[in-house]
């Protein structure tokens, strides 16, 4: 049903504002009650914007949806409000997809699910009139959610492909291997926080909100877009080239703590400017404008609902997929008291390395052992296992900063290499001179894999379906010595110490 009436004749009616005030305020304590039940990722959000410098701008989206209400505040009593039951589906999906997260380890599934459902409370409890004329602040929470570290490591291959023709242009005698960078002055590495990943995504949040501001017309929003993602990228380039060619006039040292300041202060706000500068006289929004049309957002909907009762179900998602996910969580298989490394035929225990030492990073194992295996002809090979009884959040099998190199670790990834016997191998070095190539399989019911991903998805397998939750992380990791093939050395090793899957039982007391 159409209602014939004008929007000011609709806002002066003085039961609306006090039907208005009545939702927002369910509003405010339906998100208060998400907000408690999963105050451990709220106060995970809060860790990763205040310390993470590639998240740092999502300090401001709260802020910046404000703003984007407060401009739409004089049409919003205009817009009918009422409680809108379809809406809990989007309620729904977002506790969905934070019971999945939390069930499997994804940090991403959890953030992103928590931001849905108070999305779907807002849309649940205001209905889907007030939903349209808030469509861009609702959608644009989306950037409370921290995503793109998926973006580091092709950025990592983008910055060093656009660094090298520039080095040699510039008369730079520069070398590269992988992601490390030598030239007469030294090494230098194209690393995680040098690949331009924080610059791009924060520049997304930016462009988004400057397309939908400024821009009317949709080929103008996505050429801007384009522009918002290419200017970035292009522009880190330019600042890894700008850091190393300095680095050659003058020091190392003066060079990084030169771009430190530059990139963290200047370089990121001039790169705003110019994207802006490129697009304004494209601009074809009129200031004036109104951001909605309150005329065209009167039918009543169908399908309402009391709010009290929605508000209710609202909270009750929520709570139902805390409880069950804290019930699956609580399940744990028994291990043994230690975990017995295996004697491998052909290969004996020697003393582990003193220089440049490894040891992979496995913070929330409940056994971890690791010993270093010689042949007699000189090659070495350090063998790690890790076993964890289950996992939940903080003790997860994979992860950032888990595996083979930790965060902020002296060993850097240098490239991937190709998989041995179902592991994922890479080479990393020490300082320069000083490399490994290391192995790592994932043992998790009944699948063995190097796949980060797999062992995601094998771990919310096994929780739905209360199977074994042990699981196993081996890595076998050995020196590259100068006429010696590394590979080789690992392949021996494997084959003499028979299937990973076996040794991974073992080590968890399954056989």
């Amino acid at each position: 049903m159409t209602i014939a009436i004008s929007a000011a004749d609709f806002a002066r009616a003085g039961g609306f504002d006090v039907r208005w005030r009545r939702h927002a305020a369910f509003l405010a304590f339906a998100w208060a009650a998400i907000l408690l039940i999963f105050a451990r990722d709220v106060a995970d959000l809060a860790d990763i914007y205040w310390n993470s410098t590639t998240f740092g701008h999502c300090l401001f989206i709260l802020p910046v949806v404000g703003w984007l209400v407060w401009q739409r505040k004089e049409a919003l009593p205009a817009v009918p409000v009422a409680a809108w039951w379809p809406a809990l589906a989007l309620v729904a999906l977002g506790a969905l997809g934070w019971f999945v997260g939390e069930i499997a380890g994804v940090a991403l599934a959890r953030h992103l699910g928590l931001v849905l459902m108070l999305q779907g409370a807002v849309v649940t409890i205001l209905g889907p009139q007030v939903a349209c004329a808030l469509l861009f602040p609702i959608a644009y929470l989306l950037f409370l959610v921290p995503f793109g570290e998926a973006f580091e490591a092709p950025l990592q291959d983008v910055t060093v492909a656009l660094l090298m023709p520039m080095l040699h242009a510039a008369g730079v005698p520069a070398v590269v291997d992988g992601v490390l960078i030598t030239t007469p002055k030294g090494y230098f590495e194209v690393a995680e926080a040098c690949s331009g990943a924080k610059f791009l995504i924060a520049m997304l949040a930016y462009g988004v909100l400057v397309a939908n501001v400024c821009f009317v017309s949709w080929p103008r929003r996505a050429a801007f877009m384009v522009v918002a993602i290419v200017v970035p990228i292009l522009a880190n380039g330019v600042r890894a080239w700008g850091t190393i060619y300095a680095a050659e006039l003058t020091s190392v040292e003066a060079a990084t703590g030169f771009d430190h300041i530059v990139y963290g202060w200047v370089f990121f706000a001039f790169v705003m400017v110019a994207v802006l500068a490129i697009g304004w006289r494209w601009f074809d929004r009129d200031p004036d404008a109104a951001w909605f049309d309150a005329s065209r957002l009167q039918a009543i909907p169908r399908r309402t609902t009391d709010v009290f009762r929605a508000t209710g179900f609202v909270i009750a998602i929520a709570v139902a997929a805390a409880g069950w996910a804290h019930a699956i969580d609580a399940r744990a298989a028994p291990l043994p008291d230690r975990i017995a490394l295996p004697e491998v035929p052909g290969w004996t225990r020697v003393p582990t390395a003193t220089a440049a030492p490894w040891v992979p990073n496995y913070p929330g194992a409940d056994r971890f052992a690791m010993a270093r295996y010689g042949d007699g002809s000189g090659a070495t090979v350090d063998l790690a296992i890790a076993v964890y009884a289950n996992q939940h959040e903080g003790k997860e099998l994979v992860g950032f900063g888990i595996g083979a190199i930790r965060e902020n670790d002296r060993w850097i990834r240098v490239h991937d290499l190709p998989d041995l016997a179902g592991g994922a191998a890479l080479r990393m070095t020490h300082a320069g001179p000083i490399e490994r190539e290391t192995v790592t399989w994932h043992r998790i019911g009944a699948t063995l894999t190097g796949d980060a991903r797999r062992v995601k998805l094998e771990t919310l397998r096994v929780k739905l379906t209360g199977d074994d939750s042990r699981a196993v992380a081996v890595l076998a990791s050995t020196v590259r010595v100068p006429g010696q093939d590394s590979r080789a050395v690992l392949e021996r090793f494997v084959a003499a110490a028979g299937p990973i899957e076996r040794m991974a039982d073992r080590a968890s007391g399954r056989r």
